[in-house]
């Protein structure tokens, strides 16, 4: 399985924020932005960070997507 963070993108767009914003309110450093950018695997406490200050559930900011040779 892959993660993705659209959801957390369009979350931030709807919120008229940017990812500076983000790291701002989260305490978070850039290396842990970028890796979210390229849909990279991060720490659950980043996540949970993420959630806190987007005030919101861990689904609404990833899901995760099947890989194609996953049954």
């Amino acid at each position: 399985m892959k993660v993705s963070y659209k959801k957390l993108w369009k979350m931030l767009i709807d919120r008229d924020m940017k990812k500076k914003d983000l790291q701002a309110a989260t305490g978070i450093s850039w290396a842990s932005i970028t890796k979210l950018s390229k849909n990279e695997n991060v720490s659950m406490e980043i996540l949970m960070k993420v959630c806190k200050a987007m005030e919101c559930d861990i689904g609404d900011i990833m899901e995760l997507i099947p890989m194609d040779d996953e049954s």
